[in-house]
């Protein structure tokens, strides 16, 4: 077989690999775009009135803003070329229920990115309340743009605003795509989700700071106030889960027996963590000691019927082992980071216990970042791999979309390493900003600007 046969042939691996890495690089970067917004509004508006550490951390957060959008914009410019690229049967055929929306979240990103730059460069040049007001559109912009992008993954999961005649994509209907019946569970998870990510990754960077020492203003600020957000965002996250579950239940069955490892359909389901699906049973599970659990989580009743794997042929399952483990580390990571808000919020507004004395609490801070991305990103791995073979749920197949180019695996190959380096230039970014603010640099003025210059030439 020559070179050029086997790489075509193998197209639909290093698509699948290209995707879950600009995916699950991107989502992490739009995360912040989703949430920072609202977190700088707070700290504005601590410091329009009259709070200067406020002032001055949100004026370092909006310098981070700006890293984090650049290398997002970059990589949601891949994403949206990738789209066409990799999956031409899909756009093909659906770009014009999916092309509105595709459209409208391009604008709200327009949006933001404008708003982003006149609000980092306003800083001494705005009168304050019209410097801080520029905050809004770009929560706005924010919260629309996700909305738009979460209606094209949850049209794929309950595809609708279409019809098929003859083999030929018929009677368009964009805003039926839009607004379908998965998409306000959807985006209200990832809403969440955002919220979750941004505000424990900036409390485990303050937490690590308090504990070595640096116990200032901006420190105390640099906890508390993602802390606001994580304690009233994250216990809301399992509640919406579990509707979301419940949805799935009914849409997506054979998902929900991947995630249950349920071969044939059966009442009364009981749930095991952990062990391995061999292919018709889990093995080495841990049963949950409450008879009925998984069915009562789907349907409200212990007794209800729960459908099976086998009630479709063997091709038009998912990887079951994959989906079941990302979806129990999900689920673990959430219902620990849900325990720990809800201690965190009752201690705090009861007690008006801030914890920056116990030491205990601080460290359980500090892997809650890593651990609010790894969640996102295995309930990402659940929900696309869950509804494999289908790229559009019940539609269209992957392999069916999927390009049959003989250039996919040096797309990857090149995809890795830009990402390598990108996310590396802005690690050394970050730290270099990290480092002169550490030294007492405020306004970190360019080391190759004019002022430099001319001392060097000096």
């Amino acid at each position: 077989m020559s070179s050029n046969l086997l790489f075509a042939a193998d197209a639909l691996l290093p698509a699948r690999n290209q995707m879950a890495i600009s995916l699950g690089a991107h989502i992490i970067l739009a995360c912040f775009g989703v949430a920072m917004p609202a977190m700088l509004f707070v700290l504005h508006r601590k410091g329009v009135n009259g709070d200067d550490a406020a002032l001055e951390l949100a004026k370092r957060w909006s310098k981070i803003s700006g890293v984090l959008f650049a290398i997002g914009a970059v990589s949601g410019t891949i994403l949206a070329f990738e789209m066409g690229l990799l999956w031409p049967g899909l756009m093909e055929q659906f770009g014009d229920v999916v092309g509105l929306a595709f459209t409208l979240e391009g604008i709200s990103f327009f949006v933001e990115a404008i708003f982003l730059g006149i609000y980092v460069y306003g800083w001494g040049r705005l009168p304050a309340m019209t410097h801080q007001l520029l905050l809004l559109p770009m929560i706005i912009s924010g919260m629309s743009g996700t909305f738009f992008i979460m209606s094209v993954n949850s049209w794929m999961n309950a595809p609708t605003g279409f019809e098929i005649i003859g083999g030929q994509v018929v009677n368009v209907n964009p805003w039926a795509a839009i607004f379908n019946e998965a998409v306000f569970l959807q985006y209200l998870h990832m809403l969440l989700a955002a919220y979750m990510v941004v505000s424990f990754t900036m409390v485990s960077v303050y937490a690590l700071g308090w504990l070595r020492g640096k116990r200032d203003r901006l420190h105390r600020l640099g906890i508390l106030v993602p802390l606001t957000f994580a304690v009233i965002a994250t216990p809301i996250q399992p509640i919406v889960g579990h509707f979301a579950g419940q949805a799935i239940a009914d849409r997506q069955p054979i998902k929900l027996a991947a995630i249950e490892g349920l071969a044939d359909t059966e009442e009364s389901v009981p749930i095991f963590l952990g062990g391995y699906f061999d292919g018709t049973e889990v093995v080495n599970g841990i049963e949950v000691p409450i008879p009925g659990l998984a069915s009562f989580l789907a349907q409200n009743s212990f007794d209800a019927e729960v459908v099976g794997l086998n009630d479709v042929p063997v091709e038009d399952q998912p990887p079951v082992n994959i989906v079941r483990y990302s979806f129990q580390i999900m689920v673990g990571i959430g219902t620990g980071l849900a325990m720990l808000s809800t201690y965190v919020g009752y201690r705090w507004f009861r007690h008006r216990d801030t914890f920056l004395d116990n030491k205990w609490m601080l460290r359980a801070f500090i892997p809650t970042g890593l651990a609010a991305i790894v969640a996102m990103e295995t309930g990402w791995i659940t929900t696309e791999v869950g509804r494999q073979p289908w790229v559009v749920h019940e539609v269209l197949r992957t392999e069916d979309a999927v390009t049959n180019g003989n250039w996919v695996w040096f797309t990857l190959i090149a995809l890795t390493v830009v990402y390598i380096a990108m996310f590396s230039a802005g690690y050394g970014v970050l730290r270099s900003m990290s480092k002169r603010w550490a030294a007492g640099e405020t306004d970190l003025e360019s080391p190759y600007g004019p002022a430099r210059i001319q001392e060097l030439v000096a």
